[in-house]
Parts: structure tokens; C-alpha cells; sequence
């Protein structure tokens, strides 16, 4: 099962001090607004997402639907078969897509040391 493209989404304190931080790194300003307290840098195929008070905790995160420079692919598993699958092995959701409808959604999961897992599906 192909998940999408991966970041890792980080809770931050200062977007503007995480932005300077990261770029020191290698990573440059992909997408987002740091006026609305989020943006996305990218180094090669790693991306980064800083949220400024929008998710609780760092989390891992799936984009089925994307490849890793955001551009829709042409054919990818659909987000609600993802989640059919991982409950098919026993994965417990802490939140769920909507398995009537079709096109956006998200659902979430947790590893087994609590950390966040989010799918989240913009096509």
C-alpha cells in the first residue's frame, strides 16, 4: 500500500526562529504562510511542516494522493482504502475518514509510543 508523500509535522513555538533554524540545515521555504503561524521547507526529498499552536504534538505525516513536491499523482491508493486496510490489521484509529465519500480526508493513528501518525488527503 503506497501512503504518499512523508513529512514530519512539528509543533513549534516560533515559526520565524524554526524557519532561520532549519535553513541552516539546508531546508528553504517550500509552501505555507508564516503570517498564519505555518510553512513547509524541503530539502530534497525531505519535508518539514512548522504549525504554530495547530497540532498538539510532532507528528508523522502522509499525504496520499501527493509525491513529495505536492503535485498530484495521476493514480495513488485511495486514503479511505488505506484506512480499510490498517483496520483490517487490528491498527486502532483515533480519528476516521468518512468512508462514503470520496476525495479530501484525513484520519489519524498512533504508534505504540503515542505518537501521532496523520493521512491526510487533499485530492
Amino acid at each position: 500500500m503506497d501512503l504518499g508523500a512523508f513529512s514530519v509535522s512539528l509543533n513549534v513555538k516560533d515559526v520565524e526562529a524554526s524557519k532561520a533554524f532549519y535553513e541552516k540545515l539546508g531546508f528553504s521555504v517550500f509552501g505555507g504562510d508564516a503570517s498564519q503561524g505555518w510553512l513547509i521547507l524541503k530539502n530534497g526529498p525531505c519535508i518539514i511542516g512548522l504549525f504554530k499552536g495547530m497540532i498538539p504534538k510532532n507528528t508523522l505525516t502522509f499525504n496520499p494522493g501527493w509525491d513529495q513536491d505536492a503535485k498530484a499523482l495521476p493514480a495513488f491508493t485511495d486514503i479511505r482504502e488505506i484506512q480499510k486496510a490498517l483496520k483490517k490489521k487490528g491498527v486502532q484509529l483515533t480519528s476516521e475518514a468518512d468512508e462514503s465519500t470520496s476525495g479530501p480526508a484525513s484520519f489519524t493513528v498512533e504508534d505504540p509510543d503515542g505518537n501521532p501518525v496523520l493521512f491526510d488527503q487533499f485530492v
